[in-house]
Parts: C-alpha cells; structure tokens; sequence
C-alpha cells in the first residue's frame, strides 16, 4: 500500500516518504528556516505555477485571518538573485499582502526549476486548488520535463494513470470551452463528455447549452448519443441516395454482372469501397482468376 500524504508541515510533508522529488529538510533546518523573515516585497510569483486562478474572495478571508493569527505555515521560497521565487504558499502571500504585512514567516529551499514545479504541482493537487485545466496542462508540462511516462508521473504524485490520462484529454477541448471549465461554470465531467464531439464549434453550443439549461453530465452525454445517432442516419440515408445516382446503379449491376455474385458498393464524398461477396473456397478461387490474382 502506499503512503498517503498531505500538507500543513513544511516541504516533507509535501512529498511522500517513498518517492525522490528533492531534497527535504531536517528538524533543525527546518526550525532555524522557520525564523527566516522575509521582505513581502523581495517575493514574487513563480511563473510556472500550475494554478493561474485565484478565488478572490477567499485571499479576502484569509487576509482577515492572517490579521487576526499571523501566518500560521511558512511559505516556501528559493532564492533567485536578490529576490524570491514563491515553491509554495502563494495564496498566503497574496493574502498577507492584502493584510498588510511586511515581512512573512519563510523556508529558503535550494531546488532546481523542475523541482519547483513538482512541490507546486503536488501541494495544489492536495490541497485541491487548480481547476482541471490546470491540471492537465501540469501533467503536460511535468510529463515533458521530466520526460515521464504517465505511469511513472502517476507514482509520484499519488494519482491513477487513468485519472491523468482523463485530465490530459480535456486539453483537446475547444479553448472557449476549456475558458468554461476553468471558470467552473461547466464541470470536468461534462468536459469529458463534450470530448465524444470532434467539432469545436459544437462542443462550444453543447456548453453553451449546458449552462443555459443547467443541464447534468447524464443529460449531456444522452443528448450527444442522440446527436451522434442522427448523424449516423443522416450518412446512411446520404450513401443510400448516392446509389440511387443511375451512375452508381449502373457500375453495381456491370459489376454483378462481371463476376457471377452479388457486390456491394458504397459512395460518400467521392470516396468508397466495393465488396464482392463469395460462398465457397471454389467460388473465391473462380473469383481470383476472373481479376487475373
């Protein structure tokens, strides 16, 4: 069984015990960290953090009670020149600088770019901050960088390969209706069904369509069953009058007529394929020597 983690104790906490994503930090570096405080104004944003939207409301919130409690976890930060990159921890930083603070409580780390990304990744999935577009464009990234496979991104950051594979798949989606998921005014489960239609300009209406009509995820995928079974009948109809062309009808019949049984033929868009039907070995063969095979 693997060993579950979750947040609210520093970096180690962070990252399983079982997997080798950086460096971790002992109980006196941590606690000699824990005393750094650091010029609110000397941090920055990282630009490659997974989560690009923000609940505004909340940083609210958690400014009041970063007035009221001081901050309670340490953001973690890596040097860079005269300033600092935020790891982790920006959504306190946006807070404290919303309270007022000048300083913030901080551990220093000495991680790589790619590292960074891996703990920025890992504590939003914990804590459940990036929206699903978010996530698949980390996976993405993560899986690039590191050049994983998706069962080995899988291992390290505690997440089926099926999940990652269904977050991955929502980037194919139509970007107006990846704008809907990130704002969360569609579901990712409905993204996934809006994934069965190839067209982005109907993806788009679908969603509009599920926004408007507030429609379910069940709702959504058995209008789009019923879609996809009007275009079937709309081809088959279509392929069936192309045979009515004399045109077609003529070939058909010549054909028949050419190799004693009964062929099959089928047209759509200038495009088709022709089936000659046999019943026996000694028919197949009789067939074979009429096209000289």
């Amino acid at each position: 069984m693997s060993k579950k983690f979750g947040l609210g104790k520093g970096l180690n906490a962070l990252i399983p015990e079982d997997t080798n994503l950086g460096p971790s930090i002992s109980k006196n570096e941590k606690e000699t960290s824990d005393k750094n405080l650091i010029d609110i104004n000397l941090i920055k944003s990282n630009s490659d953090q997974p989560r690009k939207s923000f609940d505004d409301e909340k940083i609210i919130e958690l400014s009041e009670s970063i007035k009221h409690h001081g901050i309670v976890q340490p953001i973690i930060l890596r040097k860079e020149e005269e300033n600092y990159v935020i790891v982790a921890g920006e959504r306190r930083w946006r807070a404290a600088k919303m309270a007022g603070l000048k300083k913030v409580p901080s551990i220093i780390m000495d991680l790589t770019d790619k590292q960074v990304l891996e703990i920025s990744l890992i504590e939003n999935i914990q804590r459940q901050d990036l929206n699903s577009i978010e996530e698949a464009m980390a996976y993405k990234k993560l899986i690039a960088d590191f050049d994983l496979t998706q069962e080995e991104l899988s291992k390290r950051i505690g997440k089926s390969r099926v999940a990652i594979t269904n977050t991955i798949r929502l980037l194919n989606l139509g970007e107006d209706v990846q704008q809907y998921l990130i704002e969360g005014v569609i579901s990712e489960g409905h993204g996934r069904a809006l994934l069965g239609i190839s067209d982005k300009k109907l993806q788009y209406e679908l969603a509009q369509k599920v926004i408007d009509d507030k429609l379910s995820v069940r709702e959504l995928e058995n209008l789009i069953k019923r879609i996809k079974k009007d275009d079937d009948n709309s081809s088959k109809k279509k392929t069936e009058d192309e045979l009515t062309n004399p045109y077609y009808k003529d070939i058909k019949e010549r054909l028949q007529h050419y190799f004693g049984t009964k062929v099959n033929l089928t047209n759509k868009n200038n495009k088709g394929k022709i089936e000659i039907e046999y019943y026996s070995e000694e028919d197949l063969q009789r067939i074979l020597e009429i096209i000289k095979l």
